[in-house]
């Protein structure tokens, strides 16, 4: 009889601890991760200001192009799924406000190529990301089509009174925005702290993004509040033209860096 072969399964990381996360963190929490981000960006400002005119740069060529390739109808969607693939592109950051906290020195090409603990999970994440953004755009363009056919767009000048104006308009908003803060509210949970976690960490990505929406929804209500300065202050961008992102985005990944500090503190503690 033939000796059975016995496999020994590859080292497998342990799951996050639980009992080492904070759930329940105040409101208020919010304003310190926005705090402490402003501090992160006044040390040794000029990589996080490079960095955030970077994607101020690459936002512009993206709008310019949608309209270029006439393809303006779906620049709100655009918008919106920025916010969704925003914590992918903000790796860097994140990169230097750890750097930060373990007195390590700070570059820009440390900041650009960034090794992460999990590896090649990130990569794997942002295409999650990425395909959730893609299917969210088609979402709106079927809404779209399913109220108003095959009616071409009608531009930017016009689509406020088609929006407000008609009945039809009323409706698509109202089943428009449902939809979009499903995902909205999805892709927050999932991305919150994920790619913090998988950079400081050695986990998979769907680890990662359960792990996220579990800390999301067990500190609720600070979350809200940090959602709502991220959403105020993306908006503000938008405003001036995309830019104050040059700002905005380096001071949001690195609040972004100190929330996920404060839920998860000790796991930097983990193994190599």
């Amino acid at each position: 009889m033939a000796k059975e072969t016995i496999i020994i399964p590859p080292y497998v990381p342990p799951l996050p601890r639980e009992n080492v996360w904070r759930r329940n963190l105040p409101r208020e929490a919010a304003f310190d991760w926005l705090a402490a981000g402003w501090r992160d960006l006044k040390i040794d400002p000029a990589p996080s200001l490079i960095y955030g005119l970077i994607v101020c740069a690459v936002s512009i060529v993206i709008v310019g192009g949608l309209f270029w390739l006439g393809l303006d109808y779906i620049l709100f969607p655009a918008f919106a799924g920025f916010m969704v693939v925003g914590p992918i592109g903000a790796i860097g950051l994140y990169e230097k406000s750890r750097r930060i906290e373990a007195g390590e020195p700070v570059t820009l090409a440390r900041m650009v190529f960034v090794k992460a603990r999990s590896g090649g999970q990130i990569l794997f994440t942002g295409v999650l990301l990425c395909g959730l953004m893609l299917l969210w755009m088609r979402a709106a363009v079927i809404i779209y089509a399913l109220f108003f056919g095959l009616r071409p767009f009608p531009g930017l000048d016009h689509i406020a009174e088609m929006l407000f104006s008609t009945p039809v308009g009323w409706a698509m908003l109202i089943v428009g925005s449902a939809v979009g803060g499903l995902f909205a509210a999805f892709s927050f949970a999932i991305s919150a702290f994920s790619i913090p976690m998988l950079l400081n960490e050695r986990l998979d990505a769907l680890t990662a993004m359960g792990s996220s929406m579990a800390l999301v929804w067990n500190n609720l209500p600070v979350m809200l509040t940090w959602a709502a300065i991220v959403l105020a202050l993306f908006v503000a961008s938008v405003a001036t033209g995309l830019l104050g992102l040059i700002i905005v985005f380096p001071l949001l990944g690195h609040g972004t860096w100190h929330a996920y500090r404060a839920v998860c503190p000790d796991t930097s503690a983990q193994p190599a």
